[in-house]
């Protein structure tokens, strides 16, 4: 189907302004082709205007460049998807008796290792970063037993990250570069601020919520450590495509040169785990590193990223041969995405994207019965309790997290017999927060908020 570049350019400036964004950056591939848009500005305290060279962060999208990486490496056969990851790495440990033994490459790629999400830790801009930040993740509590259950982890994507530099003899900006990079002509892709600053880079904006955001007192606060899981890379919106279309075609770059077999790039895009959350990143299940998505029986697949006060989503429809990147700079980010791709995935694939996620106009009578009580993974604590006969969260930050936020309190609106929402007002979440109510396979009972999956402890 033909692209209408200016009426897409009118719809793409009409939805930023609509949404208070700042500024915003859209490639889509279609009929072979990848069309360039740019809106708003990025920053509003220069007015310096957003370009289709412009680079954002890109956030957790970059998993998806380690993961490639990881499968690249397993191809050539210097690394085994199931073997333990201490075949590799002969140190590594983790916060549970027995587990460091079992662990494997494939449940890290998937989300099923149980090691945590949300742990930061400077290590320094020195080449052993990685090292360093693996050693000091081996005290942290993980979120629930090894393949008992998905919970989304960045820590395992470090661990993955620290593999490729292992089995490489590079490090991870290095191998990425070589790798992906200089292979794919990503020519605007880079993890190190003082390579940002070689183009026009996007700042974050913070608060919503009808008004236009400010800009982040930082430009990014996260430290080299954080590069395999999501933290530092930039990339222009063109970039992001095209990774994505060199797994889209099998895993053949556009001048022909083969970085995956075929074979690879499928099994990427294989189910690995279903998703019992399946609100949070619209997500139905997951791959090897990619998110993955049932829109009303078509397959897709993809992957969302956030730092701060920046947000991309990249959705492939592979039946289609269409995809899209959008970066953003704050404000109703989510909003803009959900909108504009639902017209755009609609229009170039006939694909119906689900509804945004909420609660039912008549609320259904479900009561809390057993869930109510006390969830807990590393450095977060969810209460859920009756007030009144008015499901009620509270979700706190605790332990060494304990300084990063106030606690959340709503009241819970049940949309089903195991998931209910809460009020999340932000830029990356829904403005209706999903409570997913789950069991690991244990019986262990659990609730998913954010993709994180917390075991009941009391």
């Amino acid at each position: 189907m033909t692209f209408d570049h200016d009426r897409w350019q009118r719809r793409f400036d009409e939805l930023r302004e609509i949404h208070h964004v700042p500024g915003a950056a859209l490639a889509v591939l279609t009929g072979g082709d990848i069309h360039e848009l740019a809106t708003g500005v990025l920053h509003r305290g220069t007015g310096v205007a957003a370009t289709t060279d412009s680079v954002f962060q890109v956030g957790s999208i970059t998993k998806i460049h380690t993961a490639t990486l990881v499968m690249q490496l397993a191809e050539e056969g210097k690394l085994d998807l199931d073997a333990p990851v201490r075949d590799v790495l002969p140190d590594f440990t983790v916060a549970a008796p027995g587990a460091s033994e079992t662990i494997t490459a494939r449940q890290l790629l998937s989300h099923t290792s149980g090691l945590t999400c949300d742990f930061t830790c400077d290590t320094g801009r020195g080449d052993d970063c990685l090292a360093a930040y693996v050693e000091a993740a081996r005290d942290v509590p993980l979120d629930c037993p090894p393949g008992t259950a998905i919970s989304y982890s960045s820590v395992g994507y470090n661990v993955l990250g620290r593999i490729v530099e292992v089995l490489t003899g590079q490090t991870w900006d290095a191998a990425l570069q070589e790798r992906l990079c200089a292979p794919l002509g990503l020519t605007h892709t880079v993890t190190l601020p003082e390579d940002v600053l070689r183009f026009r880079a996007a700042m974050g904006h913070l608060g919503e919520g009808g008004a236009d955001p400010d800009p982040a007192p930082v430009w990014n606060p996260l430290p080299r450590s954080a590069g395999p899981y999501g933290g530092v890379l930039c990339a222009t919106a063109a970039d992001v495509l095209r990774l994505a279309r060199m797994h889209l075609d099998g895993g053949v770059a556009p001048d022909g040169t083969r970085l995956l077999h075929k074979e690879t790039a499928d099994a990427m895009q294989h189910r690995e785990t279903d998703c019992p959350d399946k609100w949070t990143v619209d997500s139905d299940g997951w791959g090897l590193g990619w998110t993955l998505y049932d829109w009303d029986g078509t397959p897709g697949f993809g992957h969302d990223g956030a730092t701060i006060g920046q947000y991309g989503f990249l959705r492939v429809a592979p039946e289609a041969g269409v995809a899209i990147a959008l970066l953003t700079n704050g404000g109703g980010a989510r909003r803009l995405y959900s909108d504009l791709f639902r017209e755009l995935l609609h229009e170039l694939a006939g694909v119906r994207m689900p509804e945004p996620f909420g609660p039912p106009a008549q609320p259904l009578p479900v009561a809390l019965g057993n869930r109510a009580g006390t969830y807990r993974r590393a450095g977060v604590e969810i209460t859920i309790s009756d007030r009144g006969g008015v499901p009620h969260l509270r979700y706190a930050f605790v332990d060494g997290m304990a300084d990063l936020a106030p606690p959340i309190e709503t009241d819970l609106i049940a949309v089903s017999d195991t998931v209910f929402a809460g009020r999340a007002d932000g830029a990356f979440s829904n403005d209706w927060m999903p409570v997913v109510f789950s069991t690991l396979t244990d019986g262990t009972a659990c609730a998913y908020i954010g993709m994180r999956a917390a075991p009941k402890v009391a």
